[in-house]
């Protein structure tokens, strides 16, 4: 079974968007996103993948959206569970990606976070849910230049219930 895992970049006070974009521009953590994702399959929202423009290349691309269309490159499934069980079928680690409604559900089933603390303080009008960071294990802290990347592994290891809300 593939692991899932929810990667974010977020400043302390959890904002993660602005608008629709990133409100911050920093490269490094661009790069370590590609490294991270290159090879496996990319779970988010429309409003994420909009963002974005187009499918990440070199990954299976998933949204979740009931009324974006299916486009060249990605598969678009109706609800955060559907997209898991397609996922699933590529056999590859999971990487939820966002948006804000993306990671709620995924924080019920994540093995692991790997989040980039960005130093930066920034106005932003979308935040990553509120979530006890007492429940993960920090298992690993890298420094960059405007951001540290912090891996975190669930303390309960039992088989989280995947909870599905309304989309």
């Amino acid at each position: 079974m593939p692991s899932i895992h929810i990667l974010v970049a977020m400043t302390r006070e959890r904002i993660i968007g602005n608008k629709g974009r990133i409100p911050w521009s920093i490269p490094k953590d661009m790069q370590l996103f590609r490294q991270l994702t290159v090879g496996k399959t990319v779970l988010m929202g429309r409003e994420t993948y909009q963002s974005i423009g187009q499918p990440l290349p070199e990954r299976h691309n998933i949204v979740i959206s009931g009324r974006l269309p299916q486009t060249k490159g990605i598969n678009v499934c109706n609800n955060f569970a559907a997209g898991i069980a397609l996922a699933q079928t590529f056999k590859q680690d999971i990487f939820c990606i966002g948006g804000a409604k993306i990671y709620r559900e995924a924080l019920n089933i994540a093995q692991s976070l790997h989040i980039s603390w960005v130093e930066e303080d920034v106005a932003g009008d979308c935040v990553f849910p509120e979530y006890d960071l007492n429940a993960w294990t920090e298992t690993e802290r890298r420094p960059f230049s405007g951001f540290v990347h912090c891996t975190y592994i669930r303390k309960n290891k039992k088989n989280p219930v995947i909870v599905v809300t309304g989309q």
